[in-house]
């Protein structure tokens, strides 16, 4: 059965904590990989591997590890499973306003402030700042209580001086829209989610919203700054690039089990959307691995 919505997540940190703060490794898992948002702030730390991520609108696929800042409310799937081949993830999820209502509005926390509200996008760091915040992310599982806060602050205030960082949703990922909107969103990315290999036409989609094609298309590129094509395309392109790294199958076999039926087109769509076409991609993840 499809879920028709992102599914709330009800975070409650543990007594005495204003914060929730959880590591991962191979002994235990990280099932949270469903479709879902929060009123937290979450800021996640996955230490090696390679996988798909989706926040809002926002599809890729990515290697050696990530660091995402994930803004309040904004929908998105957990970044690993079972085949992810990561090392640890740690996860800290706060309410924006975990120290109080005016904490962040003073002076000196400025900076986080204007982070937390770029973050309503979803932010993805890279270069030294990943390796950087990683490793103190992954001390705070030795610390107190009192020390971890502290830490976490001194964490924020250096995401937030970074300049090495991308907004995954820049134009903005329109969430305070009427619920009737938000339904209908969750209802495109969650059949996209789990048909993408299949054909997919615009009749289809617009009929599952009760929207004509023309309104459809419209309401879609308002709320997600894409084209309903370009979304799905993405999604197959990031698959793509997924089964290219992790699966011993050929160029040919990646194109089609990835919802393209025109081998020369899903030439031409990858190395739009990676730089490099498929054989390049493999061939350099490969330098990357070893």
């Amino acid at each position: 059965m499809i879920q028709q919505r992102p599914t709330f997540e009800a975070i409650a940190p543990d007594f005495g904590n204003s914060f929730t703060y959880q590591k991962f490794d191979e002994d235990r898992l990280n099932k949270n990989n469903v479709w879902h948002y929060h009123p937290e702030i979450e800021l996640v730390y996955v230490n090696g591997g390679a996988g798909k991520r989706q926040i809002g609108s926002h599809v890729s696929y990515y290697t050696n590890g990530d660091l995402i800042l994930i803004g309040s409310n904004l929908p998105h799937c957990g970044l690993t499973d079972k085949l992810t081949g990561n090392k640890k993830e740690t996860v800290i999820q706060m309410k924006q306003d975990f120290l109080g209502s005016d904490f962040f509005n003073i002076p000196e926390m400025k900076q986080i402030q204007s982070l937390f509200d770029l973050a309503a996008g979803g932010i993805a760091f890279s270069g030294k700042t990943k390796r950087n915040i990683g490793d103190k992310m992954e001390v705070l599982e030795y610390q107190t209580d009192f020390k971890r806060l502290l830490s976490i602050l001194n964490i924020l205030n250096e995401l937030a001086a970074s300049e090495e960082y991308k907004v995954l949703n820049a134009a903005g990922f329109s969430l305070k829209t009427e619920v009737k909107d938000n339904d209908r969103i969750n209802v495109v990315f969650n059949h996209v989610k789990q048909h993408f290999k299949e054909d997919i036409s615009l009749d289809d989609i617009a009929g599952m919203v009760s929207m004509t094609v023309p309104s459809f298309c419209r309401y879609f590129k308002k709320i997600t700054n894409k084209t309903f094509v370009q979304f799905l395309n993405e999604c197959r392109l990031v698959h793509a690039s997924k089964l290219l790294a992790e699966q011993p199958m050929s160029i040919t076999e990646v194109c089609f089990e990835s919802g393209f039926n025109n081998f020369s087109h899903f030439n031409k769509s990858f190395k739009a959307f990676t730089g490099q076409n498929p054989s390049e991609y493999r061939n350099e993840l490969k330098k990357v691995m070893t």
